[in-house]
């Protein structure tokens, strides 16, 4: 069975969806800043112990706060959606999405739920990948519409 035109295939769930490209530059540019400043806090001769450990320090909570950039995602399963953005991760049912969002501009995706509240999903986001940004949004709508409540919407 194919997709009607303009109406991409629902893709098999479980699904993630994640800024793939982003996450790569992120934890690569965290692990070379923590090696970098490592090697760095070690070769310096005129360093003292606590100084040493100081750096090392430094460069472990730059790495942790890349490590905090790159983990948002979302998550489709057959019960509903699991958004993890910076700090929150929240579980919805199909049914509280109303629409799926990525407008020219955006950052990344917003969901409109059923409370009248809208939700960033920050795990589908342009950036760096905008063609698989859009194709993630639109899977995810295609699902939100075929599962729950959801409108149709155009680009």
């Amino acid at each position: 069975m194919s997709a009607p035109p303009n109406r991409p295939e629902l893709p098999a769930l479980p699904v993630t969806f994640r800024p793939t490209r982003t996450r790569v530059v992120l934890l690569t540019s965290g692990a070379v800043v923590f090696a970098t400043i490592t090697v760095i806090a070690l070769l310096l001769p005129t360093l003292s112990a606590a100084e040493r450990v100081s750096f090392v320090f430094t460069a472990a909570l730059l790495f942790a706060v890349l490590l905090l950039l790159s983990r948002p995602k979302v998550v489709a399963d057959d019960s509903g959606v699991t958004v993890v953005n910076l700090t929150s991760k929240r579980r919805l049912d199909w049914a509280q999405i109303l629409r799926v969002n990525l407008r020219p501009g955006d950052p990344w995706v917003f969901l409109d739920l059923s409370d009248g509240t809208s939700l960033p999903a920050m795990g589908i986001q342009p950036g760096i990948a905008r063609r698989q940004a859009i194709t993630d949004a639109r899977a995810l709508r295609a699902l939100a519409e075929s599962r729950g409540t959801g409108t149709r919407d155009t680009d």
